[in-house]
Parts: C-alpha cells; structure tokens; sequence
C-alpha cells in the first residue's frame, strides 16, 4: 500500500509540475500558484464540510498550519533559483528534499533493509539523473545554490509535517484544507506586495477564462498528491514513501516528451531507468 500511494504522489506532483509549467508561459508564476490553490481550497472546504472534518481538529492541524507557511517560502525560493541559475543544476539539486522525510524516519527508529537501502540510492541518484544535470557551462553563483537548498530544505520539511497533520481521513482532509488556506494567505499577500512594487499580476487581457480547467487540475492533483503521500507514510516506512513520492521529476519529464515531444536527453533516459529500477527494489524490499 504504501508503494501504490507513494508512486501515486509522484505521478500527481510531476503532472501538477507539467501543468504549472505551461501555465507559468502564459501567466506569472505567483499568480498561477495562488489562483490553483485558490480553486483547491475551495473544493476542499466542501469536502470537509460533506465529510464533518470539522470534528478532527486538534494539536495535530499546528503541523498542517507550519506546512502551509513553509510551502509558499519554499517556492519563492525555488522559482527565484530557477530564474537566476540553470534549470539542469537546480531542479536535480531541490531533489534533495526527500534527505528531510527520510532523516525523520530515521530517527524514529526506521531501518530499511539492506534491498531498500539499494532501492533508495538507486532511485535518488535516477530522480538527479533525470533532472538533467548540466555537468559543464558557466558557474552557477552562490546565492542561486543557496536558494535551491533552502527550498530544497522546505519542500522536505512540508513532506515531514503533512505526514504527521492527521490520522484519519476525515482529518487529512480538514489538514489539507487548513494547509491551503495559509497557503493562499501567504501567497496571497506576497502577490499583492508584488503587485505594489509594479509587478503585473495578470497578462493585458486579464486571466483568461480558458486558463481556469487547467489552473483547477493544478491546484487540485497537488492537493491530492499531499493526500496520497500522508497515506503512504501512515501506512509503511516515511524512508520508502519518500523516495518513492520524490520520483516525481521523472513524471514531469516524460509528460514533457509525450505532450509536448521534448527529447529527453541521454543522462535524463539513464535517469529514468535508474528511478525504476530504484522503484521495483524498493517495492520488492
């Protein structure tokens, strides 16, 4: 179970990557991140209102609240490196995420065996493959690697907190929806001091209405992706589920080279390969 909910992560995350990509070509970046979570907040909010999550909460939702205000710093820091430094050298480097989940399933007393230990050195070093690391060109500055740890470090740290947001459906769905919530409050007013320093929060035409579909299905599969990941690590090893949701680079990858027939290069298809077979020795440990 905890392989089928991880593997289901990484397929939602690096769809809900694939889509804000294209997205981000069309509309600024802070802009598609609040208006999707926008979207998932509120079909969220209905779900935990037909459900009666309300009746869940408790000191377990402080962690849902942490992971709502480290998400929208991470991602500032994230696109902030990509912007200033090559995509090849940052993507690969932010997989160093899972190194959070996993240390906290450490330290709980985990102890993967010796096939997942191989499983999971196989499968990080297939998820950097497959990033593309540039191994040559031009230096990259200091500050954009110290961008990429940092969001590196809280993508980790909001894996770690969702994972100990709940313990029951009905209570992940009330995490979920209070982890949006800050989410959109805090990107929210990082938009609008954006846009009082002049930024154009949407294109000359206003947002385009045939934008919404896709701003929707981005919102809600990065929604359900931090669903599935608190099911895997309720239900087996946080070292496996981590490895595993962390995959997600590949997916993106390969939506890239199926819908917009973007050749994968000879490092990113090794990557690919490393990541399952990293994958199949996880499962079978």
């Amino acid at each position: 179970m905890t392989a089928f909910f991880a593997l289901a992560t990484s397929l939602l995350w690096g769809l809900a990557d694939f889509g804000g990509g294209l997205l981000t070509r069309r509309l600024p970046a802070l802009t598609v991140v609040v208006v999707s979570q926008t979207i998932a907040t509120a079909v969220l909010g209905a779900v935990v209102v037909a459900t009666g999550g309300w009746a869940e909460a408790g000191p377990r939702l402080w962690c849902a609240v942490a992971a709502g205000l480290v998400g929208p710093v991470a991602m500032i820091c994230f696109y902030r490196a990509l912007a200033a430094g090559p995509m090849g050298v940052v993507s690969p480097l932010a997989t160093l995420s899972v190194a959070v989940p996993v240390g906290v399933g450490l330290t709980l007393g985990e102890r993967p065996g010796l096939v997942q230990v191989a499983g999971i050195a196989v499968a990080v070093a297939g998820v950097v493959l497959a990033g593309g690391p540039q191994l040559g060109g031009a230096s990259v500055q200091r500050r954009t690697i110290a961008l990429t740890l940092v969001a590196a470090l809280g993508f980790g740290t909001v894996f770690a907190l969702i994972a100990q947001a709940s313990t029951t459906v009905t209570g992940l769905f009330l995490a979920l929806f209070v982890q949006r919530v800050v989410n959109v409050s805090a990107g929210g007013a990082a938009l609008y001091a954006a846009v009082r320093r002049g930024f154009p929060a949407l294109p000359d035409g206003g947002l385009p209405r045939a934008s919404l579909p896709a701003l929707g299905f981005v919102g809600l599969a990065d929604v359900a992706a931090n669903g599935t990941y608190a099911v895997a690590a309720q239900h087996g090893p946080v070292t496996v589920a981590a490895v595993l949701a962390s995959l997600y680079p590949v997916v993106t990858a390969l939506a890239a080279r199926g819908f917009l027939s973007e050749r994968l290069r000879a490092v990113q298809a090794a990557g690919a390969g490393l990541a399952l077979v990293g994958t199949l020795l996880l499962a079978a440990g």
